[in-house]
């Protein structure tokens, strides 16, 4: 049973986007893209510091649409979500002490995207560091380690995160030594995620329900991007707006967002508010060499959307 719940309004709408992005886009193939969207009608129950009860927030009725959400993509730094949910849940339970460095990985790896940052993350979580090759026997224990944060999403019951794969480090250049090892010859134990599985997992820190209402909060906090163009970097790439969905946005929307991007793939996973608009909440994730330095499709796929949004009327009504 996914977490939201199909209606044919909102079918017909994404439907509109996808077709009207593959008319703009056409080298775009059709399983080079996933989406998932969902509206949140009112009474809005996200993004209220997390006023409602988990059970009372899960019972909740929402409404979506997705387009290959359950299709395993490799995600890139969208990743990093959820090692961040992972560690701030450990830091809940009491598993792993803070201290200054974690708090500022935990901030470079979302704000800034940091590899290295993401680094330190994995090897709080699983307690295993990178290196040389292991013997066998060592190995199948780092390896039994690495795979806790997997474990810990298992351990939801969420149907969303039964595919995924989350134990992997994200790399400048690649994975070396046991690191290489693990990812398998063929890199067939790659980080994978779907498009619901992000969602769902978003869905949950929106709402205040992730590890708890105030790691929420302070997670929501780290992922808060600006629009201004002011405060955008000169290299493009690097800001997690320009070429991503928030370059679609208009200048008064507020955004909460992680990009993902490599030589191969570009994603983004959004939650949007536009004044007096419902506000929603959007994971794309698209495929394929070209397109990935294509900075056009994601801005233009948000765009339709929010152009789709503004159709539903208001957040009031």
């Amino acid at each position: 049973m996914v977490f939201f719940r199909k209606d044919e309004q909102l079918e017909n709408l994404g439907d509109r986007v996808l077709e009207v992005t593959w008319a703009e886009f056409p080298t775009l193939a059709r399983n080079q893209i996933a989406l998932t969207w969902i509206v949140y009608d009112p009474p809005v129950p996200v993004n209220t510091g997390g006023a409602l009860s988990p059970q009372a927030f899960w019972n909740f009725p929402i409404r979506g649409y997705s387009y290959r959400g359950v299709e395993r993509i490799y995600p890139a730094s969208i990743v990093k979500l959820f090692y961040l949910v992972a560690i701030q849940e450990w830091l809940e339970k009491g598993m792993v002490g803070s201290s200054p460095e974690i708090e500022r990985a935990m901030r470079d790896a979302i704000a800034d995207s940091s590899n290295d940052a993401t680094s330190l993350i994995v090897d709080v979580l699983s307690g295993t560091t990178s290196g040389p090759e292991l013997p066998a026997a060592p190995f199948e224990t780092w390896k039994t380690q690495r795979n806790i944060v997997n474990r810990y999403y298992q351990s939801l019951g969420w149907e969303e995160m039964a595919t995924i794969n989350v134990n992997q480090k994200t790399w400048c250049d690649g994975p070396y030594g046991r690191e290489r090892a693990f990812v398998g010859e063929l890199m067939d134990n790659r980080n994978m995620l779907t498009t619901n599985a992000t969602a769902r997992l978003l869905h949950s820190i929106v709402g205040g329900v992730a590890v708890s209402s105030g790691r929420s909060q302070a997670m929501m906090a780290l992922l808060k991007r600006s629009l201004n163009p002011a405060d955008l970097s000169t290299d493009n790439d690097e800001d997690q707006i320009t070429g991503f969905l928030g370059g679609g946005l208009p200048p008064e929307a507020q955004l909460w967002a992680k990009a993902g991007w490599t030589s191969q793939v570009r994603h983004d996973a959004a939650y949007i508010e536009i004044p007096n608009l419902r506000p929603y909440l959007l994971v794309v994730f698209t495929e394929g060499r070209a397109h990935s330095k294509n900075r056009h499709i994601l801005p233009f796929i948000s765009q339709q959307i929010a152009t789709a949004v503004a159709t539903l009327g208001s957040r009031e009504q």
